[in-house]
């Protein structure tokens, strides 16, 4: 009876580790199966380079020929042995595939990767803020951006802004456009929630000048 006992014990065992092997493997296929990060590898897939962003172009085998660039205003770059290149409009791949067609002439086999290491992105992606802001200038759209947060990014209003005046300018389909008026002393002075709009690619944020 004592032998059967054991006997009934150390199958009982086997069999528990012989379903938690198997579980295991189930767990480590369906791990395998699915993609790592998908919604980071579509983003960086999807991201199209444009002019001042800050990209660092890496040659596997050869740190002579990679470097850290921007992209000029007429989007291109240049690095050495590769010059004048077209990255504006491409993606981080594609741009990898055309330095390493012109890479080939000098180098066997060339193995190049390229990461955006600081967005700026393309004017259409960007929003533009004019007028009597801080620091009136050009920055890159970010998901949720609100009105609040461009101001916040151009340090706000200059003393002489008429801020309930202003107004966004918003391309509509592929040739309209169309002007609404924003509340911007009211957000900010008065924190009215309410007037804090959200923001799309390529808005234009005009603030036009009081009249004393």
């Amino acid at each position: 009876m004592r032998t059967a006992t054991i006997l009934l014990a150390g199958s009982v065992l086997v069999l528990g580790l012989n379903g938690c092997t198997q579980l295991d493997q189930i767990r480590g296929k369906t791990a395998a199966s699915q993609p790592v990060n998908p919604e980071g590898e579509q983003a960086e897939v999807n991201y199209i380079i444009g002019p001042g962003d800050s990209l660092e172009v890496f040659v596997w085998g050869n740190p002579d020929l990679s470097a850290t660039v921007p992209v000029r205003p007429d989007g291109r770059i240049t690095t050495p042995l590769v010059e004048d290149v077209q990255a504006s409009g491409k993606s981080p791949s594609e741009l990898a595939r055309a330095m390493e067609e012109r890479l080939a002439r000098y180098v066997k086999h060339p193995v190049v990767t390229v990461t955006v290491s600081e967005v700026v992105g393309r004017a259409t992606e960007q929003i533009r803020v004019v007028g009597q802001a801080v620091e009136p200038r050009m920055i890159p759209y970010s998901e949720d951006l609100t009105v609040l947060d461009v101001l916040i990014a151009v340090g706000g209003l200059t003393e002489f802004a008429a801020g309930n005046r202003a107004s966004i300018v918003r391309k509509v389909g592929k040739t309209d456009k169309q002007q609404f008026n924003v509340r911007l002393a009211d957000l900010v002075k008065d924190g009215d929630i309410s007037a804090n709009v959200e923001m799309r690619p390529g808005d234009i944020l005009i603030i036009p000048e009081s009249f004393f």
